[in-house]
């Protein structure tokens, strides 16, 4: 009997251990520190979906900013140095114009969750933006979508004339064109370095999620939140996957794959869009920061820039970045904006809803033995 006993521990050893082969460890980059959404809860929560929607089959490494920073997740997805990572479109627009190409419309944003979700079913069923990640080396695998951005600044800007000359950091094309519209001067300055630009007095402030103060330290060196309403930063792809590696996993295993990053980026869009914003304004407030409401000219400046300004984005966009028909993309991101807004709505903020919703209408479409490929 004892030696059919262990007989029997030592076949469910050897079965467990193939187990533990088998499965596969795929490399994560969030490329933001463990202070920011884009660590917690994004890239925490998925390293704990990915097991439970894969039957163990999938798992994660996490990779550090220190090896893999916000600004190089295209290069570590190219080199396998990362499998899945953070990438945002806004930096490499040349290779994902059609992609970047809504983010021309962060001014006009609705709610975060409307946001991101209609960023994540624009791109799946774009088949240039498909092309181009294809082409890139990637497959997209969800958005995300942050607050209404504001200005966090080492100055005060009590009016339009205040913006004049003011060195701002900017995230993307869009922001850029609203600063330089309004007097200032943008700069294109990753994310992770605008602590040590502010700091240094290279820049007067940041044109950023207000959470930014608690995730990238703006809190010790920002002095003024100027509350003007610059739209959200949408233009997202949460998980992008590396050619190589996608093509590896089973048309089950990628399905599995994309409810663990759908639930992620749902929770991720509420922490960052809501939660955290909320959180670092009231830091913000106890730590003495003044917050300065928009004057009138600086809303009325920035409100004729909403609508102004797409008749040029469309003009770039088809000059310098070949996107073809840029207007009736434009217009097609609008109606899927107007769409989520409904749908968001509907669920009163309830964030499992949300991913449910985008799960039906988006993922559960999906041809899981050809997407990406």
């Amino acid at each position: 009997m004892n030696r059919y006993v262990r007989l029997l521990g030592v076949v469910s050893l050897a079965a467990l251990a193939v187990g533990m082969v088998e499965a596969r460890e795929l490399r994560l980059a969030s490329g933001a520190p463990p202070a920011h959404p884009a660590s917690d809860p994004l890239y925490n929560s998925f390293a704990e979906f990915l097991p439970e929607e894969t039957n163990g089959e999938l798992t994660g490494l996490m990779i550090g900013p220190e090896v893999v920073n916000i600004g190089t997740v295209k290069q570590a997805l190219q080199s396998s140095l990362a499998e899945v990572g953070n990438l945002l479109p806004l930096f490499v627009p040349a290779d994902l114009p059609n992609t970047a190409l809504m983010g021309d419309l962060s001014f006009l944003a609705t709610t975060p969750h409307a946001m991101g979700a209609a960023m994540t079913e624009y791109v799946v069923t774009c088949g240039e933006c498909q092309a181009e990640f294809k082409t890139m080396g990637g497959v997209f695998v969800g958005a995300g979508s942050s607050d209404v951005y504001v200005l966090l600044t080492t100055k005060p800007v009590n009016s339009l004339a205040d913006m004049k000359g003011l060195r701002l950091r900017s995230g993307g094309a869009p922001y850029a064109r609203w600063a330089e519209k309004l007097g200032a001067a943008p700069a294109q300055v990753p994310v992770s370095d605008q602590f040590e630009a502010v700091s240094q007095g290279v820049l007067d402030g940041t044109m950023a999620s207000i959470s930014d103060l608690i995730s990238y330290r703006l809190i010790d060196v920002a002095k003024y939140i100027i509350d003007v309403p610059l739209g959200t930063y949408h233009t997202t792809s949460n998980f992008t996957v590396a050619t190589t590696a996608w093509s590896e996993l089973t048309p089950e295993q990628r399905e599995g794959f994309a409810r663990a990053a759908n639930k992620s980026s749902a929770l991720f869009t509420q922490s960052w869009g809501y939660d955290r914003a909320a959180s670092a304004r009231q830091a913000a407030v106890d730590a003495g920061i003044q917050v300065i409401p928009a004057s009138q000219d600086l809303l009325d400046a920035t409100n004729e820039f909403r609508f102004s300004d797409i008749p040029d984005a469309v003009a770039l966009a088809e000059s310098q970045l070949g996107v073809t028909d840029a207007a009736d993309k434009i217009a097609r991101f609008q109606t899927l904006v107007d769409k989520w807004t409904a749908i968001t709505a509907a669920t009163e903020g309830d964030v499992d809803a949300i991913a449910a919703a985008v799960q039906t209408e988006v993922w559960d479409k999906v041809d899981w033995s050809t997407y990406g490929l």
